[in-house]
C-alpha cells in the first residue's frame, strides 16, 4: 500500500516527547471523537501522558465511544486550560482552521508547545502547525489507521470501532465519492479486529429520542426548493429546541434529509443558536462544490460537505444563502 503522508516524521515527534494533549472542531462528530480517542490510545500504549481536551462536550449521541470519559470540554473542570500551556504536543484532528477550535485555539496559540495537525479537509488556516494531511483521504479516521499501519501497531477492538465510527459516518456510510477501494481495505481490516458493522450503525442510527423524532418532522415539514429544484433547504429555531424539548445536536444529519428530494444537487439547514447566528450545514452532489459558499461566511469543509455561522435574522440569512447558491447552481447539470 502507498502511504499518502509521510508519517515517519510523526514517528519521529512522539519519540522525542511524552505529554500530549490532542483536541478537535467545536461540536465534534464521530471522525474528530473516534480519531483523538483512537489516536490518544496509540500515544498511551507507548506511555505518553495524553488528555484530550475540546472546546465543547460531547454530543450525547456519541458518547458510547468514550465509555471512561477520557474527552473534557476545556471549561469542565480546573486545569485543563493549564495542561494545554503546558503539554510538549498539542496534535489537533479533523481541522485546521481556528475558527473551529474556538477557546482551544486561543490558548493553543499562546502557548510554547508543537503543534500538529492530522487532517484531511480543504479548508486551512496557519496553525504554525507540522502538518500531516491528505485532503483526499475520506476521514481523519483512515488517517490515524494509516499511521498505525506505518508503525506496525494493531488497533484493539474498541480501537477498531472508533475509528470505524469515523470512517463510515465521515463517508455516509461509504456512500461518497472519496470512498476508494483503499477505504474499504481499512473497514475489512477493522471488522477483522473485532467491529460488528450492525451493532456500530445501531449505536449511531437507532438509538434516537422521541423529542429528535418530533425536531425532525418540524424540519421536514418546513423544506423548500429554490433554483429550479435544484436546492433544497429548511431550517431549526430555538423555539423548536423549546417546543420538542429537543437538544442541538438532534440537528446533526438533518440535512441529508433534503438530498433525498428528486433532481436535487445541493442542500442546507439553518440551526438557529442560543446568540440568534445560525450554524449552517451544506451539502452537494459530486458535480457541486459548496466549499466556496461556505468560505464567504468564514467557514469551511469538504467539496460535498461544509459549514459555517450566518449571521440573521432568519428571512435574511435563508435569502442570502439561497442567492448565494443559485448564482452557482445556475449552469450546474
Amino acid at each position: 500500500m502507498v502511504m499518502s503522508v509521510a508519517w515517519g516524521e510523526l514517528e519521529s515527534l512522539i519519540a522525542q516527547h511524552q505529554t500530549y494533549v490532542l483536541s478537535s472542531h467545536v461540536r465534534p462528530d464521530a471522525d474528530a471523537l473516534g480519531s483523538e480517542l483512537a489516536m490518544a490510545s496509540l500515544l498511551l500504549s507507548r506511555g505518553k501522558q495524553v488528555r484530550i481536551i475540546n472546546p465543547g462536550s460531547t454530543p450525547a449521541h456519541l458518547k458510547f465511544l468514550d465509555p471512561q470519559n477520557q474527552v473534557q470540554a476545556i471549561h469542565e473542570q480546573p486545569g485543563l486550560v493549564q495542561a494545554i500551556k503546558e503539554c510538549e504536543i498539542h496534535l489537533i484532528l479533523d481541522t485546521s482552521a481556528w475558527a473551529q477550535l474556538a477557546e482551544v485555539g486561543k490558548v493553543m496559540a499562546a502557548a510554547p508547545s508543537r503543534k500538529v495537525v492530522i487532517d484531511h479537509h480543504v479548508s486551512s488556516d496557519d496553525l504554525n502547525a507540522c502538518e500531516f494531511k491528505d485532503i483526499a483521504s475520506p476521514a481523519t479516521g483512515c488517517l490515524v489507521y494509516e499511521f498505525m499501519e506505518f508503525l506496525g501497531y494493531e488497533p484493539s477492538p474498541w480501537e477498531a470501532e472508533c475509528l470505524y465510527t469515523a470512517i463510515a459516518t465521515d463517508t455516509g456510510w461509504f456512500r461518497f465519492p472519496a470512498t476508494t477501494p483503499d477505504t474499504m481495505r481499512i473497514v475489512g481490516k477493522l471488522m477483522s479486529a473485532g467491529v460488528a458493522p450492525a451493532t456500530m450503525y445501531r449505536m449511531l442510527y437507532e438509538q434516537t429520542s422521541l423529542a429528535r423524532l418530533h425536531l425532525s418532522g418540524i424540519a421536514m415539514q418546513r423544506a423548500a426548493t429554490a433554483c429550479a429544484g435544484k436546492l433544497a433547504y429548511t431550517y431549526v429555531t430555538q423555539a423548536d429546541f423549546a417546543q420538542t424539548k429537543a437538544h442541538p445536536a438532534d440537528t446533526e444529519n438533518l440535512v441529508n434529509e433534503c438530498m433525498r428530494i428528486k433532481d436535487v444537487i445541493a442542500a442546507f439547514i439553518l440551526v438557529e443558536q442560543p446568540n440568534r447566528v445560525f450554524k449552517a450545514s451544506l451539502r452537494s452532489r459530486e458535480q457541486f462544490d459548496v466549499t466556496p459558499i461556505a468560505e464567504i461566511f468564514g467557514g469551511g469543509g469538504h467539496r460535498q460537505a461544509s459549514g459555517a455561522t450566518v449571521p440573521g435574522p432568519l428571512e435574511q440569512a435563508l435569502v442570502k444563502l439561497v442567492e448565494l447558491f443559485n448564482e452557482r447552481l445556475t449552469n450546474t447539470p
